[in-house]
């Protein structure tokens, strides 16, 4: 029986007193709720108009943290939402848990048998919720009704608190808008790595003044994404953003597509036409792929930068504009002006607070949380019940260097999702859990070869170490069993095997190598049945 006694609410009681005085006391205040109620997994979820977002787990996979929860499409938590008491589901209740698949150490495709949520309530508004998940059946059914409304009404105090620290500590507008927790808007950043972490406070920094900020990145870091976190926190939030892809604009045409034209300037022109910074006035301007922008126009963009006027081609009126500029780059401007392909002095004029955008390889520990981001939002595209990750596909992700970077990995959920949905399908599931596995992670890049991998086949790369060679797979026209799950880990045993011997048995050198941090290697490794680099040259 998961009876709560007095003396365990006073205990709890005190662990939030002094979970908000604590810098990680979000997590404090679900490790005080599973250490009063035995259950395998506590979320603590904040409410934002219709979406529940995780800020603290403890119990379930690691991509939990990177989904968003639409109230209205997972039908436990809008009933759990809909009232001010708790609510418990029996074990045999058909309603889709948003859980099943995910606690941590029960497999992919166990669904879970106990739920219970409690609603967050403060002055009538409901904050947040709190679900608490087993896998064994009936461990809620005893508990007090009267002891849980406690729990709740202190966990929504504590909640409060809280976030109202957060705030005060921070002092700055983007932290009240982190804290709200936004709707799963486009500016929204999914990552706790220091590398985003250092990212989010230049842009906090940055954020509230007029300075025109170059944005320097690798191709599909996010560039975009930092500029509108850029507009969305400055004074200028309200206004327009507006957005010019200098690299697809002709070159004749640049001038009128920034600065706008008169009726017959040119061919063509057959009609008045506002530019892009007129449009932008009194908002943001910002221009991407700058470095494409031909040395011709460039003089003309420099003036009107500085001088905050435009003129509009074929007309001799100049005009005043209040507009501030963001650029955004994936070559380095700096080797351009030495190479002679950019002009000094636009440079300087651009790079008044620059930005380096890291590129996903260095951002450690933000795989899964993407990766969780994205596999929440092709299932609902997909219509899916439940879109899970396994441990093996998660690992598989980390350890890929990601050269196509965020956006790469996008495309790679959303094709995995794709081949994830035809194969439950397939095999007529019932349980409604869709699980991506290493199998479905199709399109990888290992030493610039594409890793293709099917249902029915991996096609393995020409390093010297791997396991599966081209002459053993099976031909187009031929039919043959192959069980992917031991491709999947032949092929990973092969890289780190590699990865070993090239630096002489040095984990961190390896690691470095496989653009993975340590510790995953070594979990990895270990999994794998890899121990020290002896074991690996006697095999």
């Amino acid at each position: 029986m998961n009876h709560i006694s007095n003396n365990a609410l006073l205990s709890f009681a005190l662990d939030l007193a002094s979970a908000v005085t604590q810098p990680n006391r979000f997590e404090q205040l679900v490790n005080a709720i599973r250490a009063t109620i035995n259950c395998d997994a506590v979320v603590l979820l904040i409410r934002h108009h219709e979406v529940l977002t995780p800020i603290a787990q403890r119990g379930l996979s690691e991509d939990l943290m990177g989904r968003r929860f639409v109230i209205n499409e997972h039908p436990r938590l809008k009933e759990i939402c809909a009232g001010h008491y708790p609510v418990r589901f029996p074990s045999h209740s058909t309603l889709p848990d948003p859980y099943d698949g995910m606690v941590v150490g029960y497999g992919e495709h166990l669904p879970v048998h106990s739920c219970m949520g409690v609603p967050l309530y403060l002055e009538g508004e409901l904050m947040g919720v709190v679900t608490l998940d087993s896998i064994q059946p009936g461990v809620f059914d005893e508990i007090d009704n009267r002891a849980l409304e406690i729990i709740g009404t202190m966990a929504a105090m504590t909640l409060n608190t809280s976030m109202l620290m957060e705030r005060l500590e921070n002092q700055s507008q983007h932290a009240q808008d982190v804290l709200k927790v936004m709707n799963e808007q486009p500016s929204e950043m999914i990552g706790q790595s220091k590398a985003m972490q250092a990212l989010k406070q230049s842009i906090q920094l940055v954020a509230s003044s007029d300075f025109t900020t170059l944005i320097e990145g690798e191709t599909g870091v996010g560039k975009e994404l930092v500029a509108r976190s850029l507009h969305e926190q400055s004074s200028r939030g309200d206004a327009p953003m507006v957005y010019v892809n200098c690299a697809a604009i002709p070159q004749h045409l640049i001038e009128s597509e920034l600065f706008g034209h008169v009726k017959g300037a040119f061919t063509g022109a057959d009609r008045d036409r506002e530019g892009k910074f007129l449009l932008a006035d009194g908002g943001t301007l910002l221009l991407d792929e700058i470095g494409e922008l031909p040395l011709e126009v460039q003089g003309t963009l420099l003036r009107a930068i500085q001088n905050q006027e435009i003129q509009a081609v074929g007309k001799d009126q100049v005009r005043k504009v209040d507009v501030r500029i963001l650029a955004a780059t994936n070559r380095h401007l700096e080797t351009e002006v030495a190479e002679q392909r950019f002009r000094a002095d636009l440079f300087h004029r651009l790079s008044v607070f620059p930005i380096q955008v890291p590129a996903l390889r260095e951002r450690k520990g933000d795989i899964p949380l993407l990766a969780g981001f994205f596999a929440e939002r092709f299932r609902r595209k997909l219509g899916l019940q439940q879109l899970t990750l396994s441990v093996a596909a998660i690992e598989l992700l980390e350890a890929y260097h990601w050269p196509g970077n965020v956006r790469e990995l996008e495309h790679v959920i959303s094709r995995a999702a794709l081949f994830a949905k035809a194969e439950a399908t397939k095999s007529a599931q019932k349980s409604g859990i869709t699980v991506i596995t290493p199998a479905h992670l199709t399109g990888l890049q290992i030493n610039n070869n594409p890793m293709k991998k099917t249902q029915s086949n991996w096609l393995e790369t020409d390093l010297p170490q791997a396991d599966i060679s081209q002459n053993s797979l099976p031909q187009h026209n031929m039919v043959e069993t192959v069980d992917l799950r031991e491709k999947t880990e032949s092929y990973q045993r092969g890289l780190i095997r590699h990865a070993l011997e090239k630096n002489d048995g040095n984990w961190t050198k390896a690691a470095q190598q496989l653009s993975m941090d340590r510790a995953n290697l070594a979990r990895l490794a270990k999994r794998l049945g890899i121990y020290v680099l002896k074991d690996i040259r006697s095999e």
